[in-house]
């Protein structure tokens, strides 16, 4: 069963007491239309294959919640988890560059593509590259414990004919490239960041499957 993001950008005025609630500036599902488990994970430790150290996994809601963010939230009931929070002042100082403390738990496949390698998919059991590995092609195992608990080094490599399968480590821009599905959100934040400040502005998230 997949998950998928839901919450608010959150903005608290400059003119306003420290101690006063924040407002729900704008809804996260008008920004961000994806669902990106390497982004999930990264961010707020969800879906983490990648082995990401998380930038802000389980710190719950603010104390100082939103009432939009409190009411959206409620509604979920029971199916929302994973509550969690970024502030924007957190965010400009991540350093993009800095690698997953763990090796992708996914294979990642590539094909051959006019001369050059061009990512296909990163599974997390693929029949296909059981057998080129070696190892037994039986899905219903796979399922459960993907490759028998098999783990090679960063870099491995396995060819069959125009596919390549390799072990890598990403790097959290990898997961939330500058440019990808997570541009709009971060340019709402800058902006009302610009008018009350860093520490005015954040993402608070939950999550449902």
């Amino acid at each position: 069963m997949g998950a998928d993001i839901h919450g608010f950008v959150e903005c608290r005025s400059r003119w306003t007491d420290p101690e006063d609630a924040w407002s729900g500036a704008v809804d996260l599902d008008l920004l961000y239309l994806g669902r990106d488990y390497d982004a999930f994970g990264c961010l707020f430790g969800v879906r983490n294959h990648a082995g990401f150290a998380p930038l802000a996994a389980e710190r719950g809601l603010p104390e100082l919640v939103s009432d939009a963010v409190r009411t959206e939230f409620d509604a979920w009931g029971d199916t929302a988890h994973s509550p969690s929070w970024i502030g924007w002042d957190e965010l400009k100082s991540v350093d993009w560059d800095q690698p997953a403390e763990t090796t992708d738990r996914r294979i990642h496949e590539y094909e051959a593509v006019d001369g050059r390698w061009v990512l296909v998919s990163k599974a997390a059991w693929s029949a296909r590259f059981a057998a080129v590995a070696g190892l037994p092609v039986d899905p219903v195992a796979g399922a459960v414990g993907g490759y028998g608990g098999a783990e090679w080094p960063e870099g491995t490599e396995w060819h069959d004919g125009e596919r390549r399968y390799r072990v890598e480590r990403m790097l959290r821009r990898d997961a939330v490239p500058a440019e990808g599905e997570w541009e709009p959100v971060w340019s709402v934040m800058e902006a009302l960041a610009a008018v009350h400040g860093d520490e005015n502005v954040r993402l608070t998230v939950w999550f449902d499957n």
